[in-house]
């Protein structure tokens, strides 16, 4: 049986930037990167929320978050008793989110939170979504994967150059953000629950016309990243089942 649960989901006022976080056994990384979000939060001008929406993990995660919920203010989670996706999962958190922006970054905290800056001024020339990308000329990347991570990604993003969304040069990047009305109008139409659901939100984004931002960031690799040689050809397979979506006009 399927169990979901919301906790802390008191009325509170709408805050400015929503930060949803997925997660998976993530025991050791997450504490240090709710820390790192907070602490560069509460030093902002803007209202905030953390929402992390936990996908079926076996470890300690959910006790750690629950421990950190009692010193950050603005936490919130959501708890899945079953594995369904990265996709699924920040689907889920964007939907649940309050916020007028929404942003969703990786539970490893590989692009730090301070990335955040660069997106506001491309928000009020007028873009709907901001994503950060680690393939453009003034991407800092400070630790690179390694080489048999790195080709299979190069060339994978050249298909989906040619196959869904042409132009953007790192679709696959954990930090994307949105304003709320344009979040709720791309994530309520996908559903591609594995991998390949950034290249199936920015898909769907084109299709809608809104209009897209690929900003430079830093980007630091965590060498205990979880991405496998099977989840590349499962973003592939989700690669083609996308496409024959859009064929089929099913996002409409």
């Amino acid at each position: 049986m399927r169990e979901e649960k919301i906790y802390n989901m008191e009325q509170m006022e709408k805050p400015y930037l929503s930060i949803i976080i997925p997660a998976y056994n993530e025991e050791k990384r997450i504490g240090k990167t709710l820390l790192a979000i907070n602490e560069y939060l509460t030093k902002q001008d803007y209202s905030y929320e953390i929402l992390v929406v936990d996908g079926g993990s076996s470890d300690k995660t959910i006790e750690i978050i629950k421990k950190f919920q009692k010193s950050i203010e603005n936490l919130r989670f959501i708890i899945r008793k079953e594995e369904f996706g990265k996709g699924y999962v920040v689907r889920e958190g964007i939907l649940e989110a309050r916020g007028e922006f929404r942003l969703f970054t990786d539970a490893d905290n590989s692009t730090p939170i301070d990335q955040i800056e660069k997106f506001w001024p491309y928000f009020q020339k007028g873009y709907d979504i901001v994503i950060g990308s680690r393939a453009l000329k003034e991407s800092e990347i400070k630790i690179r994967q390694p080489w048999f991570r790195e080709m299979p990604g190069r060339l994978s993003n050249i298909l989906i150059q040619i196959i869904a969304v042409s132009g953007i040069k790192d679709t696959q990047c954990g930090f994307k953000c949105f304003t709320a009305k344009v979040a709720q109008d791309i994530f309520k139409r996908s559903v591609i629950n594995r991998w390949g659901f950034d290249i199936e939100i920015l898909a769907i984004g084109r299709m809608l016309g809104y209009k897209i931002k690929e900003v430079p960031v830093v980007w630091i690799n965590d060498p205990n990243s979880k991405v496998s040689w099977k989840d590349y050809l499962t973003t592939l397979e989700d690669l083609f089942m996308i496409k024959w979506n859009l064929i089929k006009r099913k996002y409409s």
